[in-house]
C-alpha cells in the first residue's frame, strides 16, 4: 500500500498542539513531509524554551504516523525557529543533585571515548568513534574515510563505518554494497557488511536518485537513528564519514555524538586549506581532539615517465599541521587506480593491498589509532580519582 502525504496530514490532525489549542497541522507546526520507501520524515516547530516538555507531542505524532498501513517507520524531529539568523541558546539543564561525600566517583569504561566525559551519551558496543571531515566537498574525504577504516581493520580491529552525508551518501558505491538492511524485531537495523566492515548509510534506505530535501533537524534525526538504532557492536572503532562543510548539521553532529577524535582531509592548495582550518576550528570549539590532517591528491606520478607533478601544489597540509601543532598523518597521491577501484566498489586497500597507495592508507590508519590511544590515555590521566583510606 502506497502512503501519501495527504494520509499523513489527516492522521497528524488528530494530534493536539501545545496547550491543546488546536491540532499541529492547522497550527502550522508541521514541516514539509517527505516519504521514501515507506518511511515518513518531518519536523514539528515548537518554542525553543519549551523543547524538553514537547517530547510527548513528538512521540504522539510519531505514533499515529507509524500506525498508518504501509508505513515502515517515521523520523519526527522537534525544531525551533531561529532568532536573529543564529542558533538559539540551548534550554538550560537543571543541575544534578550533589553526590554524597562518601560515594566513590564512577570510573569510565575501558577504552571509553574521551568525549564521553563531557556528558555525551555513548553508543553501546562501540569503544571509540572518530570523524573524518573536510571543510569543503571534492577533496576525497569519503575515499579517505573508507580506506582508513579498511586500514584499521587490516590491523586487527573491529571496525564500522557510518555514512553521515545524508545528501550525498557514498558508502554503498565505494564498498560495492547493494540492497536494504534487515531489522532486529522490526526496530533495530542490522548494518550492511563487506570487506570486514559494518556499514550504515542513507543510501541503503533511499533510492539513489531520490532527492533529499530536508531541514536540519530532520537530518539530525536520521543520523541519530543510524547511529543509535543500529546493531553495531562489538566494535573497536566506528569511522564517521562526516558531511562536507561546517554548517549546522556538522556542528550539531560534533556536539551530540561522543567523538573520540577527528581527522581532517584537505588537498594542498591554499583555498582547500582555508576550508580545512574551518573544520579544525569547529572541532576545537566543541572540544573534540584533533587526531591529525591528511593531505589528499598530494602529487601525481606520470605512469609512462615516472615524473612527479605537484598539480595542486605540495606540502600545504603538512605546513598547516606544523603551524597548528596538529599531527600530520600522511600524503596520498593523485592516482588513477584509487579512483578506478573506488568507482568499482573495491577500495584500493582491498583491490591492491600490496600497492604503495594501500600501504599509505594503512600507515595513516596506524597513526590515527596511535593518536586515538594517546588522547584516551591523556583523558584518563586527567580524570581525578578519589582514594578512601
Amino acid at each position: 500500500m502506497t502512503v501519501t502525504k495527504e494520509t499523513v496530514v489527516e492522521r497528524l490532525k488528530t494530534v493536539n498542539g501545545p496547550d491543546f489549542s488546536g491540532n499541529i497541522v492547522d497550527l502550522g507546526l508541521v514541516s514539509d513531509i517527505f516519504i521514501a520507501d515507506g518511511k515518513v520524515f518531518f519536523s514539528i516547530t515548537v518554542p525553543a524554551a519549551r523543547a524538553q516538555e514537547m517530547e510527548p507531542l513528538r512521540a504522539a505524532a510519531e505514533r499515529v504516523v507509524k500506525a498508518i498501513p504501509g508505513v515502515n517507520g517515521a523520523v519526527v524531529a522537534l525544531t525551533a525557529e531561529k532568532k536573529g539568523g543564529g542558533m538559539e541558546a540551548p534550554v538550560p539543564q537543571r543541575p544534578a543533585p550533589p553526590r554524597p561525600a562518601a560515594a566513590p566517583a564512577a570510573r569510565p569504561a575501558p577504552h571509553a571515548p574521551a568525549s564521553q566525559s563531557q556528558g555525551k551519551r555513548g553508543v553501546p558496543g562501540i569503544a571509540a568513534i572518530i570523524a573524518v571531515a573536510s571543510g569543503k566537498g571534492g577533496v576525497g574525504k569519503s575515499t579517505t574515510a573508507v580506506n582508513i577504516a579498511l586500514g584499521l581493520a587490516a590491523n586487527g580491529l573491529k571496525v564500522g563505518v557510518l555514512d553521515a552525508d545524508i545528501y550525498g551518501p557514498s558508502m554503498p558505491k565505494l564498498l560495492g554494497i547493494h540492497g536494504r538492511p534487515e531489522t532486529v524485531d522490526g526496530k533495530i537495523l542490522k548494518p550492511m557488511q563487506n570487506y570486514g566492515l559494518k556499514v550504515m548509510s542513507m543510501g541503503f534506505l533511499v533510492d539513489e536518485e531520490t532527492p533529499m530535501i530536508w531541514r536540519g533537524p530532520m537530518v539530525m534525526s536520521a543520523l541519530t537513528q543510524m547511529l543509535r538504532e543500529v546493531e553495531w557492536g562489538p566494535l573497536d572503532v566506528l569511522v564517521v564519514d562526516m558531511p562536507p562543510g561546517t554548517g549546522d548539521a556538522q556542528l550539531t553532529m560534533a556536539q551530540q555524538v561522543p567523538l573520540a577524535g577527528a581527522v581532517i582531509v584537505s588537498t594542498p592548495q591554499d583555498l582547500a586549506l582555508i576550508d580545512a582550518r574551518k573544520g579544525l576550528n569547529m572541532f576545537k570549539k566543541v572540544d573534540v581532539p584533533l587526531l591529525g590532517i591528511v593531505e589528499n591528491m598530494s602529487y601525481f606520478v606520470a605512469p609512462d615517465t615516472g615524473k612527479r607533478y605537484d598539480i595542486f601544489g605540495h606540502g600545504g597540509a603538512r605546513k598547516e599541521a606544523e603551524r597548528l601543532g596538529v599531527t600530520f598523518l600522511g600524503e596520498v597521491p593523485l592516482e588513477m587506480g584509487i579512483r578506478e577501484s573506488s568507482d568499482a566498489g573495491t577500495p584500493v586497500t582491498v583491490a591492491r593491498p600490496d600497492s604503495v597507495e594501500a600501504k599509505t592508507y594503512r600507515d595513516i590508519a596506524t597513526k590515527v589509532w596511535e593518536r586515538l590511544q594517546q588522547e584516551q590515555g591523556a583523558a584518563a590521566a586527567a580524570t581525578p580519582t578519589i582514594v578512601f583510606e
